[in-house]
């Protein structure tokens, strides 16, 4: 089997920013050549798919600048330093959409884009949802929207959800009720 592994040999940080850091790293190829890597270093994040009893997913709808439209996704933040993945989903429920979870349950972590990108994705499913009060950050405004799983899942299809942290967790927990119901 080939060898594929990189070692760094230098790192340059070249930003620190309130949610993101970039370096520039230079590193020895498997086959003994240098390249250089930019890398986008994330603190973590966690995404969230709030499940109703009734079988409808609760998504936000939210400007993206960066990409310039309004897309459909589900819950999601940063970690804060020190914050645990299920805390940080917690916070997350009651800031973007006013609920807390009775049950969550860790489905996967994710890398969003591992080829620039450190960010790990925690998904969660959360259930037995009850009401509860959050602040929203100053700077985030969402509205929350929900649609049962199956349109979810259609409109993945349709390219009308397209962000893929909620691409990923939608199938995700469309399979594990798919197999749950399943003798």
């Amino acid at each position: 089997m080939r060898e594929l592994i990189e070692t760094m040999l230098e790192s340059e940080r070249i930003y620190d920013g309130r949610l993101i850091g970039l370096r520039r790293d230079k590193v020895k190829l498997p086959n003994g050549r240098t390249s250089t890597r930019e890398v986008v270093v994330h603190p973590g994040a966690v995404a969230i798919v709030p499940l109703l009893s009734d079988g409808r997913v609760i998504l936000v709808r939210q400007y993206r600048y960066a990409v310039g439209k309004i897309l459909m996704e589900i819950p999601a933040g940063t970690l804060h330093p020190n914050e645990t993945a299920e805390d940080c989903a917690l916070r997350e429920l009651r800031e973007e959409i006013g609920y807390t979870a009775g049950q969550l349950e860790h489905l996967a972590s994710i890398y969003l884009a591992p080829g620039y990108s450190t960010e790990l994705i925690h998904v969660f499913l959360a259930t037995n949802l009850e009401p509860a009060s959050g602040d929203m950050d100053e700077d985030e405004f969402v509205e929350p929207v929900a649609i049962p799983l199956e349109d979810a899942i259609s409109q993945i299809g349709e390219g009308k959800i397209q962000d893929a942290k909620t691409v990923a967790a939608l199938l995700l927990v469309w399979q594990k009720r798919k197999a749950d119901s399943e003798p």
